[in-house]
């Protein structure tokens, strides 16, 4: 027993120790890229595996179409990053191989594809998420993801925690005997601080009146408590907004409730929750194949798809039927990030018109509906009349 207490404590040590170095590395970088100050901006393309490179290169060609005036003056660049497929990375045995994460380091922007993890019952390498791997190796630390369906009186954005939580080391749990098996939860005061004043400052931006903040304080004390109370401090900064605290599940319920739910504006979440809750909104417009979403840090961003990878339609030939909307979404995000918020807006008004009301062309998923490229084209036929 001594010999097992003894591993399992020089375990939870090493996840200290790096836990502590990454506060510090948290702290070294405070501002933010100024996108207008450079010369040229550099977007990454990273297609990722499954369906991930199809719809990612369909983004690309709209973003692309949308940007031609900056792409041939040189002021904007696309660069394709390979070798994030789940095939490389096992044979790498990293989430993210070095040569990627380098290239990806290169850039300004980054607009992803969906990436496969292996989960408990892969029988191979110990892969970590890619997502969870290049937000922490970018410090990626806000994923922040807007709803909205006017008709039903939603307009909300989450800033979802991205760094921290019970994803943070999720790699790094481990059996202490075949009757124990411990994860870990971390939260910082800067990684909450940070995530908040975020929030925050998009509230007051935008003239949003009530922020909610979604623990479950009331059980997980220490670590959720931390972030609640770190969300309220800095709340008290903003007083022409109302701060809530509301828990996980009875939030969860509220968002159905058609009455209270037009309340909700400005949600700020600890990661686990953020990413339940988030896929639970998005089936409000549509669901996740509808939704983009940005993952923000102070020097880097990257823009992807909320929903994963898909191996069964590449597997079955459907690839390329699979539907772009939710990487299109993140190319508006993406635009509208870089200081392009008219062609932002042109992209998100084309993308309502064939989505939910011209509706020429319908994306099924199957050859019952349209390609992925086909739709891309439409979209572009729209953006011209625009």
């Amino acid at each position: 027993m001594d010999e097992k207490l003894s591993l399992s404590a020089q375990k939870f040590l090493d996840v200290l120790q790096s836990q502590m170095l990454r506060v510090e590395k948290m702290k070294s970088v405070q501002q933010f890229t100024d996108y207008e100050t450079l010369d040229r901006l550099i977007i990454g393309v990273c297609g990722g595996d499954g369906i991930g490179p199809i719809i990612t290169a369909e983004a690309q060609r709209v973003l692309e179409y949308l940007l031609a005036d900056e792409v041939k003056a040189g002021k904007v660049e696309f660069r394709v990053i390979d070798g994030l497929t789940i095939e490389n990375r096992i044979a790498c045995g990293k989430a993210i191989p070095d040569d990627v994460l380098a290239a990806l380091k290169e850039c300004h922007v980054i607009l992803k594809g969906p990436t496969t993890t292996p989960d408990a019952g892969y029988t191979g390498p110990n892969i970590e998420s890619a997502n969870v791997a290049m937000r922490r190796e970018l410090d990626l630390f806000a994923n922040v993801r807007p709803v909205k369906v006017p008709e039903q009186g939603i307009d909300w954005t989450f800033f979802r925690e991205n760094t921290e939580g019970s994803y943070a080391v999720g790699s790094c749990g481990f059996d202490v005997d075949d009757e124990i098996t411990v994860d870990f939860t971390i939260t910082t005061t800067e990684g909450s601080r940070r995530i908040a004043e975020l929030a925050y400052d998009f509230a007051k931006k935008n003239g949003k009146t009530n922020v909610a903040v979604v623990t479950k304080a009331n059980v997980v004390k220490a670590t959720d408590g931390k972030f609640l109370r770190i969300c309220q401090e800095v709340g008290k900064n903003y007083p022409e907004i109302k701060t809530e605290s509301w828990y996980a599940d009875i939030v969860t319920a509220k968002l159905v409730d058609e009455k209270r739910r037009k309340d909700f504006q400005v949600f700020i979440l600890p990661n686990l929750y953020g990413d339940i809750i988030t896929d639970e909104a998005a089936e409000f417009q549509g669901g996740v194949g509808t939704a983009g979403s940005m993952n923000l840090g102070r020097r880097y961003a990257m823009f992807e798809a909320i929903h994963g990878s898909a191996p069964r339609m590449v597997a079955e030939g459907r690839g390329q039927y699979a539907d772009p909307c939710s990487m299109l979404r993140a190319a508006a995000l993406l635009l509208s990030h870089i200081g392009r918020r008219d062609k932002a807006a042109k992209l998100e008004r084309a993308l309502d018109i064939c989505m939910f009301e011209e509706k020429k062309l319908t994306i099924t998923g199957r050859d019952t509906g349209a390609t992925c490229e086909e739709f891309g084209n439409y979209l572009m036929e729209t953006i011209a009349k625009l």
